[in-house]
């Protein structure tokens, strides 16, 4: 009775969604019940961590199983035991399908204590000298409760499992296919999250293996090789380059004061005003603010001394490209176009709009709601954002870092060793995240870009020479890129989406 009971009570739950509102997959809420399941499934379940699962399973643990029954926590543990860590033969291996993942927070007076966390997973088979395959999927929900601080998971639902098809053969079920070979499957991500369009440059050992694009522009525009899109702080890696670009030339210094160049009124007399260099702008150890409009009074200050600390900030790349204009004495799309745009033939990107900008070919921002949004035609350039520019010619960009830029090896260098560290697993080179140690002793060096409206998503590898950019049109985009990314590049990608979201 007491299964059916809880049953009831989730069916209960789900069905009034509008009275317990799903939590976004960018909250506090959601990424700390996914960080919990990780602990699960990934310490747990599949490196047989016992102190993760001891630290996340309530002692009054119930566990339903629609094929093996019910459990509490000492036959729990025992199962687990027996069935998923000490057989010598073969290892069982959960994989998260991260798109599925949904939270609803539980609250009693307006007091969070728990939440329901449902999704589904796929289940695989690793024996010894054997490549991992699939077995079958299945549907999982899981009852938190907050306890001193902590999340317990004190009951969990496993059900609908079914076998992937060829299992005895051991084929992949068509379900488990990469989602680069399965365009109906991308089409059903897009609507089900209500994004109207990606497109996605594939980067395969140094060079562009292929583009592909789903969706529209805006409503009945179908999107292609040639669209637009405003990609926020992609921006940055591309301000970078134009940058390093000038050092190695010999006509802009990595390491001197930037006040030579420029002073901003509002910082003039501070004490930290000639310590700032272009390295601690690059490597976001400025000491400014994101932003200075998000601060008390609209005015720019040094939280900190530069170099110091990582902090992560907008304000940063402008100034530096105010000092450049005024250095040049020209403008830094100008300059641009010379350094980078025109050697790479980015024929479609700029940092405003244009004349020669097909409009047509505008990737129109949309809303949580698949609605467009007013899209701004910015006439000044932008260090931090609002480059327009296609997949095709950021694939371009992102081959030429990866073969070297056309910088000598004392500037590339720069480029390629770590500058500052923003947390655990995530450093930062100059204009780019770096991710070191990773599967097949690999490092990844990425940025996002995110305004409203609006996700991107760039990433390479040092060693294999691949990678791959996607652009979103849509407030929802970053929904789909976290798959991608795990599915393209397997154990890679999944790596550097957990550290990106702990």
């Amino acid at each position: 009775m007491k299964f059916y009971k809880l049953i009831l009570a989730i069916v209960l739950i789900l069905t009034f969604k509008n009275s317990i509102a799903q939590v976004k997959n960018n909250s506090y809420l959601f990424i700390e019940l996914k960080k919990m399941d990780s602990l699960i499934f990934d310490e747990g379940f599949n490196k047989c961590n016992y102190i993760a699962l001891k630290k996340v399973l309530h002692k009054d643990l119930e566990f339903f199983h629609d094929v093996s029954g019910t459990q509490n926590l000492e036959q729990f543990y025992g199962a687990f035991s027996k069935n998923i860590c000490n057989n010598s033969n073969y290892k069982p291996i959960r994989k998260l399908l991260s798109e599925t993942l949904e939270v609803y927070p539980l609250k009693n007076n307006g007091q969070l204590y728990g939440a329901i966390q449902k999704g589904e997973h796929n289940f695989h088979i690793k024996e010894p000298n054997k490549e991992i395959y699939i077995t079958g999927y299945a549907k999982f929900i899981t009852t938190w409760i907050l306890e001193n601080g902590e999340w317990k998971a004190k009951r969990i639902l496993s059900y609908d499992h079914k076998p992937a098809k060829g299992y005895g053969n051991r084929f992949k079920a068509d379900y488990a296919l990469p989602l680069f070979d399965k365009d109906k499957k991308i089409e059903e991500l897009l609507m089900k999250h209500k994004i109207p369009s990606i497109a996605l440059g594939i980067i395969k050992n140094g060079s562009l293996q292929q583009i592909r694009t789903f969706g529209n522009k805006k409503s009945s525009q179908p999107i292609s090789n040639n669209s637009i899109y405003k990609v926020a702080s992609l921006t940055k890696p591309i301000t970078t380059f134009v940058v390093l670009k000038l050092i190695n030339e010999g006509i802009w210094n990595l390491d001197e004061p930037v006040s030579k160049y420029f002073i901003d009124e509002d910082i003039k007399d501070n004490k930290y005003l000639n310590k700032l260099t272009t390295r601690h702008i690059l490597s976001h150890q400025s000491g400014f603010p994101n932003w200075r409009y998000l601060t008390d009074d609209n005015k720019l200050f040094f939280q900190f001394e530069p170099g110091t600390k990582w902090q992560y900030s907008g304000e940063g790349f402008e100034y530096l490209r105010k000092a450049i204009e005024k250095k040049f004495k020209r403008n830094f799309e100008e300059i641009a176009q010379e350094k980078l745009f025109a050697l790479l033939g980015m024929n479609s990107t700029h940092f405003y709009w244009t004349n020669e900008i097909d409009e047509t070919q505008y990737a129109v921002e949309h809303d949580e709601n698949g609605k467009p949004i007013e899209y701004k035609k910015y006439n000044v350039a932008n260090a931090s954002a609002n480059l327009l520019t296609t997949i095709e010619d950021y694939s371009k960009f992102l081959i030429y870092v990866l073969n070297g830029a056309g910088l000598y090896e004392k500037t590339y260098n720069e480029f390629l060793k770590v500058q500052a560290n923003e947390k655990d697993g995530i450093d930062w080179s100059l204009g780019m995240q770096m991710l070191s140690n990773l599967p097949n002793n690999e490092t990844a060096f990425m940025h996002t870009g995110g305004d409203y409206g609006t996700k991107t998503i760039a990433v390479i590898f040092k060693n294999s020479k691949n990678g791959l950019v996607l652009f979103a049109n849509s407030e929802n985009g970053m929904a789909i890129w976290q798959k991608i990314l795990s599915e393209y590049f397997g154990e890679l990608g999944e790596e550097i989406v957990r550290r990106n979201l702990e």
